[in-house]
């Protein structure tokens, strides 16, 4: 995990699905939790959804409270 993949999740939006638009950080648990069970796509996009699905599992969401804070 890196600076630049944690500013990902609040900066960038899912670009498809039921939510579309939202920011990968606001992503539910249990949609992180789906892709974890059926597959998460391929790419950045994945990696960067596979990051918030940990973070959301283990309670770390605090660690995105200060980035957010700053946009």
């Amino acid at each position: 995990m890196q600076q630049q993949d944690l500013e990902k999740l609040v900066s960038t939006p899912m670009p498809y699905g039921k939510y579309k638009g939202r920011l990968l950080a606001d992503l539910p648990g249990h949609y992180l939790n789906w892709f974890a069970r059926t597959g998460f796509p391929k790419g950045e996009l994945g990696r960067l959804l596979q990051l918030m699905q940990e973070i959301d599992h283990n309670g770390l969401s605090g660690l995105l409270k200060t980035l957010r804070a700053e946009r």
